[in-house]
């Protein structure tokens, strides 16, 4: 639980309110916790990403800043402003779900339009701003088709607009790219971070999948039943995981157990490989030595490596990369990735069976209790 006198995950410039203000916010339902205690500021214009499995609270949490779901306890603030008691109507926010949510019987101009309608703006007005907006998106000429005719990647370009065109002073979104095909998924990443420094919104993403956020946020915060683990810049949390959860849902990580002695790690399997002084790691203390698969080296080693030895148990071509699971102890595996580049050839891959040499960088690995 996050106490009252723990950082917020993510503070605003000095001077100017976050955009999002998450205070002490919980959300239980009968003796369920789904958002424990959170705290958590939001920073005008950055694009914001909430990460973790399914269950995590990350979806529970964005109603709350959206005012779908009332909290049991705790403040959301808006600017500055407490929204706490505020119906979604009344909070200038805007939400694209994962399934749209588009009227088939409308056109997508129309569509678009529907929200300004409801405002009342005027004709002349919605129609500039519509065509304006049509265009960001790369919709422009399509505001007379239905819907129900546009590809998948279209159908969420007429969502985002609808919910941009509406000038809201954030933008909730949740999960939007779940329903497209990877290749798609892949692209509209890269265009919703456009459009998102383009507009200069400031935008609150609910993600389960660690590229899609990694690729897209100013920030992520990493969740776990109901709690912050970690909130940084996407290097920071890949690179510098807080927790073994952290370490293990970001990516592909190799924990392997050991025990931390005098700047070393004995490992459970057997070796002691130097790690390095770590702060806040009591001599003596069960640890896991956390190290990510393209960190790890299979020939060329440097002075100074730690090097352990495996025996190769499988190996996966996936075009691009070839992943090696060595095993270092019977209940011990590690994956190591390597890229396969214009000098890797088949016959030099290794093959299952082979006793190999593997070693990284002492500055590469974290230790973790």
């Amino acid at each position: 639980m996050t106490s009252i006198d723990t950082p917020r995950a993510g503070a605003a410039e000095a001077g100017a309110p976050p955009a999002v203000r998450l205070d002490r916010i919980s959300k239980t339902y009968g003796n369920s916790t789904a958002v424990d205690d959170l705290c958590l500021d939001i920073a005008p214009g950055e694009f914001f990403s909430l990460l973790g499995p399914s269950g995590c609270g990350k979806t529970t949490s964005l109603r709350m800043i959206g005012g779908f779901t009332d909290p049991s306890a705790g403040t959301v603030l808006l600017s500055g402003e407490d929204v706490t008691a505020l119906p979604p109507d009344k909070r200038n926010v805007n939400t694209v779900f994962q399934s749209y949510a588009l009227f088939d019987h409308l056109s997508v101009a129309d569509n678009v339009a529907f929200g300004l309608k409801r405002k009342g703006v005027a004709r002349a007005e919605i129609r500039t701003r519509v065509a304006a907006m049509l265009e960001r998106v790369q919709l422009g000429g399509l505001g007379d088709r239905k819907p129900g005719t546009l590809s998948g990647g279209q159908r969420q370009r007429v969502a985002l607009a609808r919910a941009l065109v509406n000038r809201p002073q954030v933008l909730l979104l949740d999960e939007p790219l779940a329903a497209l095909d990877l290749k798609l998924r892949r692209r509209m990443q890269v265009e919703l971070k456009q459009i998102q420094r383009e507009v200069g919104i400031t935008f609150v993403f609910v993600t389960h999948d660690q590229d899609e956020a990694l690729t897209m946020s100013d920030r992520v915060a990493v969740m776990n039943e109901g709690r912050v683990e970690q909130c940084g810049t996407p290097e920071d949390v890949y690179e510098h995981p807080a927790s073994r959860f952290v370490a293990s849902f970001m990516g592909t990580s190799n924990l392997v157990p050991g025990t931390y002695r005098d700047g070393q790690v004995v490992l459970d399997c057997g070796p002691a490989l130097p790690v390095g002084p770590r702060d806040g790691v009591a001599d003596g203390a069960a640890v896991s030595l956390s190290v990510r698969p393209e960190k790890i080296w299979l020939s060329d080693f440097e002075p100074g490596m730690a090097l352990v030895r495996g025996v190769v148990r499988e190996t996966v071509y996936s075009g691009p990369t070839t992943t090696y699971l060595i095993e270092l102890a019977p209940d011990v595996t590690v994956s190591v990735l390597e890229q396969n580049t214009d000098r890797s050839r088949m016959e030099d891959r290794w093959c299952g069976g082979e006793s190999v040499e593997i070693g990284w960088r002492p500055e590469h690995c974290l230790v973790l209790e």
